[in-house]
């Protein structure tokens, strides 16, 4: 009854950690699959259809222009250029995106999420004050001032942000494991949801006035 009992166990556990494996982008099948919009003559994989691989060619895997500055005339002061499977079909199943982010004095990336994927981001110019915070209960925060060439990660699925605190133009890039790592900007999910939360909701949650969360969901 023993050897049995622990024979199940060790099923479930295997059961278990496979299930956990397949929450992050599933392994490559081939050597590349190179998303293509018709499906005649495709095979369906990781959530696109690839190009028959003997049609591919080199341009399938290149993409030019991210050595040009990105406008940064918004409310935060940053722009986020993000180059996922559905701007670059190459990178489709491989598993990996890439981006830029352009900050202007004081500019700020703002507290964000993405559920698919854990970042790390390289400082090519300028110096950005950057933090996460740890999942309940501790919700510990922890952050650090990066200058030129440092490199700083943000695990995945965690509040996230980077604050360009000089007086210059700031720029990143930065590298995330999925093809599609999604994004949730956590004040315009909060308060500029389609349709609106419930503010009697929101108020509750952060405790303030309803008066208060109406208007952030107007800004929103």
């Amino acid at each position: 009854m023993t050897k049995l009992f622990t024979c199940l166990l060790t099923v479930t556990l295997l059961a278990l950690a496979s299930s956990l494996a397949s929450a992050h982008d599933p392994s490559s099948l081939q050597d590349f699959c190179v998303a293509v919009n018709n499906s005649n003559s495709a095979v369906f994989v990781n959530g696109k259809f690839c190009k028959d691989p003997k049609l591919t060619t080199a341009d399938d895997f290149f993409l030019p222009g991210l050595d040009v500055p990105r406008s940064t005339s918004n409310q935060v002061g940053s722009n986020v250029t993000l180059i996922d499977v559905d701007k670059f079909p190459g990178l489709n199943t491989l598993g990996i995106a890439l981006a830029r982010v352009d900050y202007a004095p004081y500019g700020l990336n703002p507290p964000h999420i993405h559920p698919r994927a854990t970042e790390i981001q390289t400082v090519i110019e300028g110096t950005l004050l950057v933090g996460f915070v740890t999942s309940n209960p501790d919700n510990r925060f922890i952050t650090k001032v990066l200058n030129k060439g440092d490199v700083f990660v943000f695990p995945m699925g965690l509040i996230h942000f980077q604050f360009n605190i000089g007086e210059t133009n700031a720029l990143a890039f930065s590298s995330l494991s999925s093809q599609n790592p999604g994004v949730i900007t956590i004040a315009n999910a909060t308060f500029g949801s389609n349709p609106p939360i419930n503010p009697d909701v929101l108020a509750k949650a952060f405790q303030l006035d309803k008066s208060v969360v109406n208007y952030l969901q107007q800004k929103f």
